[in-house]
């Protein structure tokens, strides 16, 4: 591992965090999604509905590299016929439903010792994700006990900017106070996130395979990681304690 890094950045979702299929868990979300906005179509019908504005923004919001914030993104692509009075104040309560409708999100094994190790080993962590959630990330931080192993959080839905677009990651730089070229990334996409790190010029990037979503994007990559990895505890032989 080059010498130089001092801060190492993380991918949050397949690459921190992976999702659990739970039936009843995404029956209850989606109950409580269609309470919350006062419905009355049929369930079927409100989220085939739904799915299909949600895959419009998604091909948008790739195509020009730019997220919305949680309230332009229900009262805008979401739900733009249903009543911005109710939608707009619950924008952010919708978000988190909407997520757990896919199921339950449970950290990868040993994520949290090797969060924490890597602190203890001087170095500086934060997180650039691609989000449409503004607060799931923050709480699940301060939920598992991690939130103080990150001087800096980056989204998507709060900057805009979305990977691979390497001024993200040049800004996440800027935040925490290092040079790219002393910053590594750790993410599960080989475009997305190995393309952004590279042209950030980012120090290093770790791919991180077993994640699997491995081919989503449906493209080849263009550059490779510097290092892969099967697990994040792995990250412990590629960061030696800093002096």
């Amino acid at each position: 591992m080059n010498n130089k890094i001092d801060t190492v950045f993380f991918d949050v979702g397949a690459t921190l965090r992976y999702v659990v299929e739970d039936p009843e868990f995404a029956a209850a979300a989606e109950a409580e999604l269609m309470r919350l906005v006062g419905t009355t179509e049929p369930h079927d019908e409100f989220f085939a509905k739904l799915e299909k504005n949600w895959k419009a923004y998604r091909k948008l919001a790739k195509t020009e590299l730019l997220d919305v914030s949680e309230m332009e993104l229900w009262l805008y692509y979401l739900l733009p016929d249903y009543p911005a009075e109710v939608i707009g104040p619950n924008a952010a309560r919708l978000t988190r439903l909407w997520r757990d409708h896919d199921g339950r999100r449970v950290v990868h094994e040993g994520t949290l010792e090797t969060l924490r190790e890597l602190k203890a080993r001087g170095y500086k962590l934060g997180i650039i994700a691609n989000t449409v959630t503004e607060t799931e990330i923050p709480d699940w931080m301060c939920r598992d006990g991690v939130a103080d192993c990150f001087k800096t959080v980056i989204l998507s839905s709060k900057v805009r900017l979305r990977k691979p677009d390497p001024t993200i990651y040049k800004l996440a730089a800027r935040c925490i106070g290092s040079d790219p070229e002393t910053c590594a990334y750790v993410g599960d996409n080989p475009v997305r996130d190995v393309e952004g790190a590279v042209n950030a010029g980012f120090g290093a990037m770790v791919l991180f395979e077993d994640a699997g979503t491995a081919d989503r994007e449906g493209k080849a990559p263009t550059v490779q990681p510097d290092y892969r990895i099967r697990s994040i505890p792995e990250l412990l032989d590629l960061f030696p304690a800093r002096g």
